[in-house]
């Protein structure tokens, strides 16, 4: 067994399927509560998060482009490091190690053999070496082989940070996808899964058609209309109606299945379909309260998409009675609680703890999660 550091400082790293670039934090374990140190935020050249797009679905030459694209990524997981040992005043020495997710480019657990496979493109060694820190990554595989989506795996630390033994609880990440955890009172076990997309059609559809990255507050969707019957449509994809445990990516949710459900819109102002995909994942996300937590009270949002206020406006809607809130109520910035999620399972992994929640993934049990590059 790997002896455990002295340090209890942590490094979480994290790039989701939204694909913009890559959110860090700098977390102190030795309190009562995770304390975030430092945070810093790098985002992809375009030419990255071409690369990264385009291995979202089957293509030539993949293996070489797939190894460039983790080759450039390790380089720019170094510079949020170098930036947060910067703004903290501290050396690398002094971290434990880092927790770097990787960026997903294909999610198809269970699938094919009765196993499947999920890979997150990155290159720890190289971050390793670059950064002068031990690495953990690869955390999704051992769930996988232990019968298991291998995702979502952060309702352990949402539980952490936003359980209460008063009140049943959810949690919502909404990045390029959206996903919920259930957090009951008490000792009740935890549950969540993915419920769809989250930002990952918006921002694909206001790229297309107004060359921005984002739908900055969700304005372009409020200026347009909700379409009922394209909303019905796209709900009607059987991922939304699936038993969990469950989870999803680009996969399933990439620009063709959109545009495949448009074909008998195409009267549709472009507006008016960011607005009905804004709807639509609220809409999914809010099912799933209703189905799975219909006791909770409270719906507390993280990611991107918590600062859509076009999404939040359409949960409010959606869930009455329900409080909508976001992690920033709780002290803890939207743009950090999976980068603090990605730190913590690291030190679990040097801990030799589990990281999964069998609940929430459908594993056979508990596993140790992540790979270890030595710095």
């Amino acid at each position: 067994m790997i002896p455990v550091p002295g340090s209890e400082r942590y490094i979480g790293i994290m790039s989701g399927t939204s694909m913009d670039g890559a959110d860090a934090v700098l977390v102190d374990f030795s309190g009562a509560r995770p304390a975030v140190l430092a945070a810093a935020s790098q985002p992809f050249p375009d030419t990255l998060r071409a690369a990264f797009g385009a291995l979202q679905q089957p293509g030539e030459d993949e293996i070489h482009r797939e190894a460039l694209a983790a080759n450039a990524l390790a380089q720019v997981y170094a510079d949020c490091v170098a930036a947060l040992l910067r703004e903290a005043r501290i050396d690398a020495a002094s971290v434990a190690a880092i927790g770097a997710h990787g960026q997903t480019i294909r999610h198809r657990p269970g699938l094919y053999d009765g196993i499947g496979y999920t890979r997150q493109s990155q290159h720890p060694a190289r971050l390793a070496e670059l950064a002068g820190i031990d690495v953990v990554a690869d955390f999704r595989s051992r769930d996988l082989a232990a019968g298991g989506q291998g995702a979502p795996l952060v309702p352990a630390l949402h539980h952490a940070l936003f359980g209460s033994d008063a009140e049943t609880r959810v949690a919502c990440n909404i990045g390029g996808i959206s996903n919920i955890s259930i957090l009951p009172a008490a000792d009740g076990p935890v549950s969540g899964f993915d419920c769809g997309p989250g930002n990952a059609l918006l921002d694909y559809w206001i790229g297309r058609h107004r060359g921005l990255a984002f739908d900055s507050n969700g304005d372009w969707a409020a200026s347009g209309r909700v379409d009922a019957a394209l909303l019905a449509q796209c709900l009607a994809e059987p991922y939304f109606s699936a038993a969990p445990p469950k989870s999803t990516g680009r996969d399933l949710f990439h620009p063709g299945w959109l545009e495949a459900r448009l074909t008998a819109f195409a009267q549709l102002a472009p507006a008016d379909v960011q607005a009905t995909l804004a709807a639509l994942t609220a809409e999914a996300i809010a099912r799933d309260v209703r189905a799975s937590a219909p006791a909770a009270r409270r719906l507390i949002v993280c990611g991107g998409g918590a600062r859509n206020a076009f999404v939040m406006a359409r949960l409010a809607q959606a869930l009455p009675g329900v409080a909508i809130e976001t992690s920033d109520d709780y002290g803890v910035p939207v743009s950090q609680v999976e980068a603090i999620a990605f730190a913590w399972l690291a030190r679990q992994c040097l801990l030799r703890l589990p990281g999964n929640v069998p609940t929430v993934t459908g594993a056979a049990g508990p596993r140790v999660l992540g790979a270890i590059y030595p710095r």
